[in-house]
């Protein structure tokens, strides 16, 4: 049966403590709610092989609890949004029998008119589970405890963090608070992210919650994704971005697969060009908002995207600045200045 006990600490944190969040999530655990991410599922005989030619990465030996992260493109190489893609099955050996579609909330309708507009002629079904799923993220070293405490002793935090191999996107099933989950292995922040049916979010929420993990602000978490130099669509990329330009090639991008809508470009740039912008640091001499314009001497080379007060770092911010911007030099801001530095940022 179910559980139905729903006591836990509070989900929100009153007033946060940017420093004291910092803390839980660099060196405990913290949870932030993300159920409004855009999320789809694929399934049906064809699923993984019309998918794998309309993403970046390689899906085709894709097995049950493994997941692949990917860029979907225009024909011209441009980027509509990124995904997760999780592999659902129960023999690991075999050919998954879903593909579950974790994207921006702004990139989930390119999604679904990407699949819809090519999935002429292939054994699929496309679903909508963006309102069916609630996502939690448990964020910290201490991530894979709370998971394993949370699920009722069903599994050791040595036997998730095996399960998972320490390898992103890997994934397995667990119950917790009497609900089926499936914990997914994230990194850079290194986490657990918890995907439970809806129904079930508010008392998977509390199980974590009273396992250990601490409530966090989005604006916490998003310091730590800058720190580690993880660009974000919708706020550091957009569709005038190349995966090479946003340093995406080793997570997202496949040289040796098929064909794939947007790869001729792709593989141009790769093998015989050099990207005019690169995804960069910057060490920001006072907070700047998103959106400044950033000025090499009289001449733009780009605009500010993710804007930040890391506890640690000061004011930080990413941003793709054009290859003339190094690093090591400084560029104007708004009226401040911004360092230019590789990534990920180093204390």
């Amino acid at each position: 049966m179910p559980s139905t006990d729903t006591t836990a600490p509070s989900a929100a944190a009153d007033t946060p403590d940017p420093a004291i969040e910092h803390r839980i999530l660099t060196e405990a655990c913290g949870l932030l709610d993300r159920s409004e991410r855009g999320k789809l599922s694929l399934s049906g005989p064809d699923a993984v092989e019309f998918l794998n030619g309309q993403v970046t990465n390689e899906l085709a030996d894709l097995h049950p609890g493994e997941g692949r992260y990917a860029a979907f493109l225009t024909h011209k190489g441009k980027m509509l949004g990124d995904v997760r893609v999780l592999a659902v099955g129960e023999n690991p050996q075999e050919t998954p029998s879903e593909l579950l579609l974790d994207t921006e909330r702004v990139t989930l309708q390119a999604l679904f008119d990407m699949i819809r507009r090519f999935q002429v002629g292939y054994e699929l079904e496309l679903g909508k589970r963006t309102l069916e799923c609630s996502l939690f993220s448990l964020i910290g070293p201490a991530a894979s405890e709370v998971a394993a405490r949370a699920s009722a002793g069903t599994a050791s935090a040595d036997a998730i963090a095996g399960a998972l191999a320490d390898t992103e996107h890997a994934h397995r099933p667990e119950q917790i608070a009497g609900c089926a989950a499936r914990l997914v292995r994230t990194a850079e922040p290194a986490g657990v992210d918890v995907l439970c049916d809806a129904t079930g979010g508010e008392a998977v929420q509390n199980a974590l919650l009273r396992a250990g993990a601490r409530p966090v602000s989005e604006t916490a978490v998003e310091i730590v994704r800058v720190e580690h130099g993880r660009p974000r669509y919708g706020i550091d990329l957009d569709d005038t971005v190349i995966p090479q330009e946003a340093g995406l090639n080793e997570r997202a991008v496949s040289f040796s697969k098929g064909c794939y809508v947007g790869q001729e470009t792709v593989a141009r740039l790769f093998y015989k060009g050099k990207p005019n912008r690169h995804l960069r640091g910057l060490r920001l001499s006072e907070p700047i908002a998103p959106g400044a314009e950033l000025r090499l001497g009289e001449r733009p080379v780009g605009l500010l995207g993710s804007s930040v007060l890391s506890p640690v770092l000061g004011p930080i911010g990413l941003a793709l600045v054009r290859r003339e911007a190094e690093p090591g030099m400084t560029v104007a801001a708004n009226g401040g200045l911004a360092t230019v530095v590789e990534l990920p940022f180093s204390a």
